[in-house]
């Protein structure tokens, strides 16, 4: 295998700023590897709630309504709706931030994802951590060629309609990830289920569940400059609407491991989010609004025999601003954080952070796309994305969250 040079970095593409995990492929591989998670502390979080209430669920008739479970469950956290989402969300203290499972909480506050915020939730700065990670970890493959991102043609919708941009706020700030609208056996042809990356939607052993999460399908679908986009109204920002999470799930290992700089974790780095529409959407789910969604294969190919495979996202780093959306096509390698964790996919990309989280798409033997893996990690100085392959782990995160939702 191919040495990478030292103080190149593995960000994670697209998440929390400098969200890594040590990352570390074969033999004498030396590496110093950042999850970058994109973010901005834009200062404007208190001016965007909008005086609106928050909610987990969105009636037809466009008010948000607050069911009696969840009620109680705010109230068993110590969590006054107003004081929320009048900005008590800001409060982050260690001892209060909700980490297990089960704890995830995500109040809507109308307004709060306005335009101004939703664009300046990006940071190009990368968190690198010089650990030594040499070794022989498993199997992995060279290093691949960089691949040049290509920028999706607008409108977006009409060339990736189940692609969007997740935004959330976290102790650093503002933050933005990449994301898919995925399907829901539960509900054939009505899927409010979104794919990302678990680093998208959790900080991993050192903190808890991120807040305000939202769902912004084909974000800037005109494919307007980062300087148009100041005067453009949220409705074509927007152009689907704001779809909120009312309940998150992502892999009990990043919860255990994930870690902000490094690797740790990666193999098991993807998060499904059940959404909800922020105003009254005539009874419409997400799968509805967007005209599709995709099946996400479990079982998909041993890497040597995946042809290639086709990653979206939103890179945010430069050159990239975080306004537009890009793809990346190429043949994947192998890369091995660890021998007892899975093996991971690779592939030559120039995407840099903000791209977290986004889909990589595979077309099996019949010809048909199905999502087999998210943007995890990468090097600080772009080239290569890594993601992780999708089997029984993933598939029980993504069964648990449509079962919840299967009778409503």
């Amino acid at each position: 295998m191919r040495r990478i040079r030292p103080l190149v970095t593995v960000r994670r593409e697209g998440s929390v700023r400098g969200r890594t995990s040590p990352v570390l492929a074969a033999v004498g591989l030396a590496t110093a590897l950042a999850l970058t998670a994109t973010a901005c502390d834009s200062g404007d979080s208190s001016r965007a709630s909008g005086g609106a209430s928050a909610s987990a669920s969105s009636a037809g008739d466009g008010k948000i309504k607050i069911p009696d479970d969840i009620k109680q469950k705010l109230r068993e956290h110590g969590i006054d709706v107003d004081k929320w989402k009048n900005g008590a969300w800001k409060k982050w203290n260690k001892d209060d931030w909700l980490r297990e499972a089960d704890d995830f909480i995500n109040p809507i506050i109308k307004g709060l994802w306005n335009p101004d915020r939703m664009r300046k939730a990006h940071d190009p700065g990368k968190v690198v951590d010089a650990g030594d990670l040499s070794g022989d970890q498993g199997v992995t493959d060279p290093t691949p060629a960089p691949v040049e991102a290509q920028a999706v043609p607008a409108a977006y919708h009409a060339h990736a309609p189940v692609a969007g941009k997740v935004f959330f706020d976290s102790p650093k700030g503002t933050m933005v990830c990449s994301a898919t609208v995925v399907k829901d056996p539960a509900h054939p042809g009505k899927s409010n289920i979104v794919w990302t990356a678990g680093h998208c939607v959790h900080a991993g052993r050192e903190g808890g569940w991120y807040r305000n999460i939202a769902f912004v399908p084909a974000y800037n679908n005109a494919g307007r400059t980062a300087a148009e986009l100041r005067y453009t109204p949220r409705e074509e920002v927007a152009p689907y609407g704001v779809w909120w999470g009312d309940w998150a799930q992502t892999s009990q290992q990043w919860i255990e491991q994930g870690g902000e700089t490094g690797g740790q974790g990666a193999s098991y780095d993807f998060a499904v989010i059940h959404v909800t529409p922020e105003k009254g959407n005539g009874g419409k789910s997400l799968e509805e609004t967007v005209g599709a969604a995709l099946p996400v294969n479990f079982n998909a190919p041993a890497v040597p025999k995946v042809d290639s495979i086709t990653a979206s996202g939103y890179p945010a780093a430069a050159p990239y601003d975080g306004q537009k959306l890009y793809q990346c096509q190429d043949k994947p390698g192998r890369l091995s954080l660890q021998r007892t964790d899975p093996t991971m996919y690779r592939i030559g990309c120039t995407m840099t952070g903000g791209a977290s989280g986004g889909g990589w798409v595979e077309r099996g033997a019949d010809g048909r796309a199905a999502l087999v893996s998210n943007t995890s990690i990468g090097p600080v100085t772009a080239g290569w994305l890594a993601g992780p392959r999708l089997g029984a782990v993933a598939k029980g995160v993504y069964d648990s969250v449509c079962e919840k939702f299967a009778r409503q």
